[in-house]
Protein backbone atom coordinates (compact mmCIF):
# COMPACT_ATOMS: atom_id res chain seq x y z
CA UNK A 1 0.00 0.00 0.00
CA UNK A 2 1.57 3.54 -0.73
CA UNK A 3 2.30 5.84 1.96
CA UNK A 4 1.41 9.65 2.08
CA UNK A 5 3.87 11.94 2.90
CA UNK A 6 3.25 14.27 5.93
CA UNK A 7 0.43 16.51 6.13
CA UNK A 8 0.47 20.30 5.86
CA UNK A 9 -0.78 21.73 8.65
CA UNK A 10 -2.93 24.71 9.27
CA UNK A 11 -5.25 27.15 11.73
CA UNK A 12 -8.45 29.12 10.82
CA UNK A 13 -9.56 31.21 13.93
CA UNK A 14 -13.08 31.39 14.95
CA UNK A 15 -14.36 33.25 17.63
CA UNK A 16 -11.00 33.99 19.25
CA UNK A 17 -9.86 29.98 18.97
CA UNK A 18 -7.99 28.69 16.34
CA UNK A 19 -8.58 25.52 14.92
CA UNK A 20 -6.16 23.15 13.32
CA UNK A 21 -6.80 20.76 10.19
CA UNK A 22 -4.29 18.38 8.65
CA UNK A 23 -4.09 18.56 4.48
CA UNK A 24 -3.12 15.80 2.58
CA UNK A 25 -3.45 17.72 -0.68
CA UNK A 26 -3.27 14.42 -3.17
CA UNK A 27 -2.41 14.65 -6.64
CA UNK A 28 -2.96 17.64 -8.95
CA UNK A 29 -4.48 16.38 -11.41
CA UNK A 30 -7.40 13.83 -9.29
CA UNK A 31 -10.27 15.79 -9.69
CA UNK A 32 -12.65 14.03 -6.90
CA UNK A 33 -14.04 16.07 -4.17
CA UNK A 34 -11.74 15.68 -0.68
CA UNK A 35 -12.63 13.56 2.17
CA UNK A 36 -13.15 15.23 4.94
CA UNK A 37 -12.57 13.41 8.44
CA UNK A 38 -13.87 14.14 11.98
CA UNK A 39 -12.68 11.91 14.99
CA UNK A 40 -13.89 11.13 18.60
CA UNK A 41 -14.14 12.41 22.12
CA UNK A 42 -11.06 12.30 23.43
CA UNK A 43 -9.27 11.59 19.94
CA UNK A 44 -7.66 13.73 17.47
CA UNK A 45 -7.41 14.14 13.93
CA UNK A 46 -4.11 12.31 13.71
CA UNK A 47 -5.62 8.96 14.74
CA UNK A 48 -7.47 8.74 10.66
CA UNK A 49 -3.68 8.58 9.30
CA UNK A 50 -4.21 4.68 8.92
CA UNK A 51 -7.80 5.11 7.25
CA UNK A 52 -6.13 8.16 4.53
CA UNK A 53 -3.14 6.17 3.54
CA UNK A 54 -5.45 3.64 1.10
CA UNK A 55 -6.52 7.26 -0.77
CA UNK A 56 -3.04 7.98 -1.42
CA UNK A 57 -4.06 9.75 -4.80
CA UNK A 58 -7.11 12.14 -2.83
CA UNK A 59 -7.03 14.88 -0.91
CA UNK A 60 -8.05 14.64 2.75
CA UNK A 61 -8.67 17.08 5.46
CA UNK A 62 -8.37 16.12 9.02
CA UNK A 63 -10.04 18.28 11.99
CA UNK A 64 -9.01 18.62 15.58
CA UNK A 65 -12.10 19.69 17.25
CA UNK A 66 -12.09 22.39 19.43
CA UNK A 67 -10.06 21.60 22.36
CA UNK A 68 -8.86 18.23 20.79
CA UNK A 69 -5.32 17.87 19.68
CA UNK A 70 -3.75 21.17 18.28
CA UNK A 71 -6.94 23.19 18.60
CA UNK A 72 -7.58 25.70 21.04
CA UNK A 73 -10.72 25.76 22.80
CA UNK A 74 -12.48 25.73 26.77
CA UNK A 75 -14.69 22.30 27.73
CA UNK A 76 -17.82 22.33 25.83
CA UNK A 77 -20.82 22.79 27.18
CA UNK A 78 -23.16 22.47 23.94
CA UNK A 79 -22.60 20.17 20.94
CA UNK A 80 -23.68 23.05 18.38
CA UNK A 81 -21.01 25.15 19.14
CA UNK A 82 -18.74 21.87 17.54
CA UNK A 83 -21.02 21.82 14.56
CA UNK A 84 -20.76 26.13 14.04
CA UNK A 85 -16.93 25.52 14.21
CA UNK A 86 -17.10 23.01 11.88
CA UNK A 87 -18.94 24.52 9.45
CA UNK A 88 -17.12 27.79 9.57
CA UNK A 89 -13.95 26.01 8.73
CA UNK A 90 -15.71 24.33 5.73
CA UNK A 91 -16.19 27.85 4.58
CA UNK A 92 -13.65 29.38 4.62
CA UNK A 93 -11.52 26.17 3.08
CA UNK A 94 -14.11 26.40 0.37
CA UNK A 95 -15.33 23.18 0.59
CA UNK A 96 -18.15 21.39 -1.53
CA UNK A 97 -19.57 18.22 -1.93
CA UNK A 98 -16.75 16.48 -0.24
CA UNK A 99 -17.34 13.09 1.45
CA UNK A 100 -17.53 13.76 5.32
CA UNK A 101 -16.13 10.70 7.42
CA UNK A 102 -16.89 11.03 10.79
CA UNK A 103 -16.53 8.86 14.26
CA UNK A 104 -18.78 8.96 17.19
CA UNK A 105 -19.26 12.63 18.31
CA UNK A 106 -17.05 13.50 14.94
CA UNK A 107 -20.12 11.88 13.35
CA UNK A 108 -22.88 13.35 15.00
CA UNK A 109 -21.38 16.83 14.07
CA UNK A 110 -20.69 16.33 10.50
CA UNK A 111 -24.21 14.87 10.06
CA UNK A 112 -25.21 18.14 11.89
CA UNK A 113 -23.36 19.90 9.38
CA UNK A 114 -24.68 18.38 6.40
CA UNK A 115 -28.36 18.95 7.32
CA UNK A 116 -27.11 22.91 8.07
CA UNK A 117 -25.25 23.37 4.76
CA UNK A 118 -26.11 20.82 2.37
CA UNK A 119 -24.08 21.89 -0.61
CA UNK A 120 -20.97 21.07 2.24
CA UNK A 121 -21.46 16.83 1.19
CA UNK A 122 -22.16 14.61 -1.10
CA UNK A 123 -22.03 11.60 0.73
CA UNK A 124 -21.06 11.05 4.44
CA UNK A 125 -19.83 7.66 6.09
CA UNK A 126 -20.56 8.06 10.00
CA UNK A 127 -18.81 4.93 12.06
CA UNK A 128 -20.92 4.76 15.31
CA UNK A 129 -22.29 8.36 15.60
CA UNK A 130 -23.17 9.41 18.96
CA UNK A 131 -26.71 10.16 17.63
CA UNK A 132 -29.29 7.86 20.34
CA UNK A 133 -32.13 7.39 19.90
CA UNK A 134 -34.79 9.56 21.57
CA UNK A 135 -35.78 9.14 24.82
CA UNK A 136 -31.51 9.91 25.30
CA UNK A 137 -33.05 13.28 24.67
CA UNK A 138 -35.74 13.94 26.86
CA UNK A 139 -35.53 16.85 29.07
CA UNK A 140 -35.63 14.77 32.73
CA UNK A 141 -32.38 12.60 30.90
CA UNK A 142 -29.64 14.99 33.01
CA UNK A 143 -26.11 13.13 32.55
CA UNK A 144 -23.17 13.64 35.10
CA UNK A 145 -24.25 17.25 36.25
CA UNK A 146 -23.77 19.60 39.83
CA UNK A 147 -21.32 17.00 42.11
CA UNK A 148 -21.24 13.93 39.45
CA UNK A 149 -18.49 15.03 36.83
CA UNK A 150 -18.05 12.39 34.31
CA UNK A 151 -14.93 9.58 35.19
CA UNK A 152 -13.09 11.14 32.31
CA UNK A 153 -12.00 14.07 34.77
CA UNK A 154 -9.66 11.48 36.25
CA UNK A 155 -7.59 10.88 33.42
CA UNK A 156 -3.90 10.99 33.92
CA UNK A 157 -2.96 13.90 32.03
CA UNK A 158 0.92 14.14 32.53
CA UNK A 159 3.51 11.48 30.75
CA UNK A 160 7.32 11.76 30.34
CA UNK A 161 7.49 10.89 27.22
CA UNK A 162 5.22 9.76 24.55
CA UNK A 163 7.02 5.94 24.88
CA UNK A 164 6.00 6.34 28.61
CA UNK A 165 1.80 6.95 27.13
CA UNK A 166 2.24 4.04 25.18
CA UNK A 167 3.70 1.80 27.66
CA UNK A 168 1.37 2.72 30.29
CA UNK A 169 -1.89 2.29 28.00
CA UNK A 170 -0.59 -0.82 25.63
CA UNK A 171 -2.46 -3.10 27.19
CA UNK A 172 -5.32 -1.45 28.87
CA UNK A 173 -9.05 -1.54 27.47
CA UNK A 174 -9.99 -0.38 24.86
CA UNK A 175 -6.59 0.43 23.57
CA UNK A 176 -5.64 -3.26 23.25
CA UNK A 177 -8.09 -3.24 20.75
CA UNK A 178 -6.29 -0.79 18.86
CA UNK A 179 -4.00 -1.76 15.48
CA UNK A 180 -0.41 -1.01 17.21
CA UNK A 181 -0.28 1.67 14.40
CA UNK A 182 -3.21 3.95 15.32
CA UNK A 183 -2.48 3.27 19.18
CA UNK A 184 0.76 4.80 18.52
CA UNK A 185 -0.14 7.75 16.46
CA UNK A 186 -2.91 8.39 18.95
CA UNK A 187 -0.81 8.75 21.56
CA UNK A 188 2.52 10.38 19.74
CA UNK A 189 -0.25 13.01 18.47
CA UNK A 190 -2.61 12.68 21.47
CA UNK A 191 0.13 14.96 23.84
CA UNK A 192 1.99 18.19 23.52
CA UNK A 193 4.86 19.92 25.37
CA UNK A 194 4.60 21.34 28.93
CA UNK A 195 4.86 24.93 28.74
CA UNK A 196 8.05 24.34 31.72
CA UNK A 197 9.60 22.37 28.68
CA UNK A 198 9.42 19.10 30.86
CA UNK A 199 7.50 16.20 30.19
CA UNK A 200 4.24 16.22 28.12
CA UNK A 201 0.63 16.78 28.65
CA UNK A 202 -2.73 15.24 26.69
CA UNK A 203 -3.73 17.88 23.83
CA UNK A 204 -7.46 17.03 24.79
CA UNK A 205 -7.35 17.89 29.14
CA UNK A 206 -9.72 15.85 31.12
CA UNK A 207 -11.94 18.53 31.69
CA UNK A 208 -12.44 19.06 27.67
CA UNK A 209 -13.10 15.30 27.43
CA UNK A 210 -15.42 15.03 30.39
CA UNK A 211 -17.37 18.18 29.18
CA UNK A 212 -18.41 16.49 26.08
CA UNK A 213 -19.42 13.67 27.79
CA UNK A 214 -21.58 15.16 30.18
CA UNK A 215 -22.88 17.48 27.47
CA UNK A 216 -23.74 14.86 25.02
CA UNK A 217 -27.68 15.51 25.26
CA UNK A 218 -27.22 19.47 24.41
CA UNK A 219 -28.45 18.72 20.63
CA UNK A 220 -31.53 17.49 21.03
CA UNK A 221 -32.46 18.84 17.57
CA UNK A 222 -30.40 16.42 15.95
CA UNK A 223 -32.95 13.92 14.87
CA UNK A 224 -34.99 16.56 12.88
CA UNK A 225 -31.68 17.83 11.50
CA UNK A 226 -30.83 14.39 10.33
CA UNK A 227 -34.47 14.04 8.15
CA UNK A 228 -32.48 17.33 6.50
CA UNK A 229 -29.34 15.69 4.83
CA UNK A 230 -29.26 15.36 1.39
CA UNK A 231 -26.71 13.46 0.49
CA UNK A 232 -26.52 10.13 0.84
CA UNK A 233 -25.45 8.66 4.57
CA UNK A 234 -24.19 5.09 5.36
CA UNK A 235 -24.39 4.52 8.81
CA UNK A 236 -22.01 1.92 10.47
CA UNK A 237 -23.20 0.25 13.81
CA UNK A 238 -20.77 -1.47 16.01
CA UNK A 239 -22.14 -4.22 18.09
CA UNK A 240 -24.47 -2.87 21.10
CA UNK A 241 -24.18 -3.97 24.91
CA UNK A 242 -24.88 -1.90 27.81
CA UNK A 243 -24.89 2.69 27.25
CA UNK A 244 -22.23 2.61 29.98
CA UNK A 245 -19.63 0.14 28.32
CA UNK A 246 -17.47 2.21 25.64
CA UNK A 247 -17.06 -0.40 23.66
CA UNK A 248 -21.04 -0.18 23.08
CA UNK A 249 -22.33 1.13 19.61
CA UNK A 250 -24.75 4.41 21.02
CA UNK A 251 -26.44 4.78 17.73
CA UNK A 252 -30.15 4.65 17.40
CA UNK A 253 -30.44 1.30 15.65
CA UNK A 254 -33.24 3.31 13.26
CA UNK A 255 -30.91 6.30 12.42
CA UNK A 256 -30.48 5.37 8.99
CA UNK A 257 -34.24 5.16 8.34
CA UNK A 258 -34.94 8.70 9.16
CA UNK A 259 -32.39 9.81 6.90
CA UNK A 260 -33.76 10.29 3.51
CA UNK A 261 -30.52 8.66 1.58
CA UNK A 262 -29.32 6.63 4.54
CA UNK A 263 -28.02 2.97 4.54
CA UNK A 264 -27.41 0.90 7.86
CA UNK A 265 -24.55 -1.17 8.07
CA UNK A 266 -24.88 -2.99 11.18
CA UNK A 267 -21.43 -4.59 12.29
CA UNK A 268 -21.42 -6.54 15.51
CA UNK A 269 -18.26 -8.05 14.82
CA UNK A 270 -16.80 -4.51 15.91
CA UNK A 271 -16.86 -2.17 19.11
CA UNK A 272 -17.29 1.59 18.80
CA UNK A 273 -13.57 1.88 18.06
CA UNK A 274 -14.17 0.54 14.55
CA UNK A 275 -11.92 2.44 12.37
CA UNK A 276 -9.03 2.39 15.12
CA UNK A 277 -9.28 -1.89 15.45
CA UNK A 278 -9.57 -2.57 11.40
CA UNK A 279 -8.47 0.89 9.40
CA UNK A 280 -8.31 -1.26 6.53
CA UNK A 281 -11.64 -2.61 6.91
CA UNK A 282 -12.86 1.03 7.81
CA UNK A 283 -11.22 2.34 4.57
CA UNK A 284 -13.39 -0.52 2.39
CA UNK A 285 -16.07 0.30 3.49
CA UNK A 286 -15.75 4.24 2.62
CA UNK A 287 -14.20 3.49 -0.30
CA UNK A 288 -17.30 1.07 -1.38
CA UNK A 289 -19.48 4.06 -0.42
CA UNK A 290 -18.39 6.23 -2.32
CA UNK A 291 -17.55 4.62 -5.65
Amino acid sequence: MPTRTAPATHQVEVGGVRLTHFDWLGKPSNSEPPLIFAHATGFHARVWDAVIEHFPDRRCIALDLRGHGRSEGEPVDDWRIVAEDVKTVLDRLGIRRAVGVGHSMGGHVLAQCAADKPKAFSRLVLFDPVICAPDFYAPDAALYTGDAPHPAIRRKRDFASPEAMIERFRERDPYCLFKPRVFEDYCRHGLLPKESGEGYELACSPEVEASVYASSRSNAGILEAVKRIEAPTLVVRAKQTDFTDFKSSPTWPQLASTIPGGEDLHRPDRTHFHPFEDPADAARIIAGWIG
